[in-house]
């Protein structure tokens, strides 16, 4: 089972700066934030899928398509009951619809599936490493950055433990399928108690293995990769601004791009 996102497939994407790759992404939230409108949030997000096409990474999307679904779902009925608006769609009793707070869950759930996109993105087309090297010569300091990546490298880690813990106990007898979805979920919190076992374990021997090499977050240190900024690098953050500043303009001068008048 494979659960690491990164995609070795050496598109253009793949082979641009860390560090523009990840300020790239920022900027892509940014613009995700301009607009509260489906149809405008609708053409940031094919913009995103068509990124994702050029950089070989709609394999992670297919991976990850019913969190994407469920985002795009549950915010698209659940955010029109607590937005208000001007023009009625449906009401019973005190529940009221209207078009404006329908048109804005719809957008928000786009935001949310456009967020998730835009990260998996990043990490399908950068190794763990060149984060790390990406984040330390943005300026941040060596500790943090090594925190981070070894959080990164984790996540999954564990994610691998747990599915091998769960099939584990398929073999041995135990239906996760049968019953109600609650009694399905309490199924699953036994599972917890060994993968917690294995958590604690596998940081202690991270950290003796890190004690003994001798791993000081202090000291000076050289970098075996050395990444260069290229005319593709800043070609690309120069056309990724230019869309952030028009957005902002539209959505601030120009008012467009609104679903709810007062929200982000």
């Amino acid at each position: 089972m494979n659960i690491f996102l990164y995609l070795d497939k050496g598109t253009w994407i793949h082979h641009l700066d860390p560090r523009t790759k990840m300020i790239g992404t920022l900027i892509l939230f940014l613009i995700c934030l301009c607009f509260n409108h489906p149809l405008y949030m609708g053409g940031i997000s094919l913009g995103v899928m068509a990124i994702a096409l050029s950089a070989r990474a709609l394999f992670n999307f297919w991976r990850v398509r019913y969190i994407l679904i469920l985002l795009i779902t549950f915010s698209t009925v659940m955010w029109p009951f607590f937005a208000e608006g001007t023009t009625p769609l449906w009401s019973w009793g005190s529940l009221r619809i209207s078009e404006e707070s329908l048109l804005y869950g719809i957008a928000m759930g786009l935001r949310l599936a456009t967020f998730v996109a835009t990260g998996i993105i990043l990490l399908s087309t950068t190794r763990n490493e060149e984060l790390t090297n990406g984040l330390i010569r943005l300026g941040l300091p060596y500790p943090v950055a090594f925190a981070l990546s070894t959080a990164l490298r984790l996540v999954p880690t564990f994610a691998g433990a747990a599915a091998t813990i769960v099939q584990a106990q398929i073999s041995r007898g135990l239906d996760l399928e049968s019953g109600s979805l609650i009694s399905r979920i309490g199924k699953f919190i036994p599972q917890a108690v060994p993968l917690f076992v294995y958590a604690i374990r596998h940081t202690n021997l991270l950290a003796m293995a890190l004690e003994s090499k001798g791993f000081d977050p202090e000291s000076p240190r050289t970098l075996y990769y050395e990444p260069r900024m290229r005319k593709i690098d800043y070609l690309t953050l120069i056309l990724l601004s230019g869309v952030l500043v028009i957005s902002t303009y539209m959505r601030l001068g120009l008012g467009l791009g609104i679903a709810m008048p007062g929200r982000m």
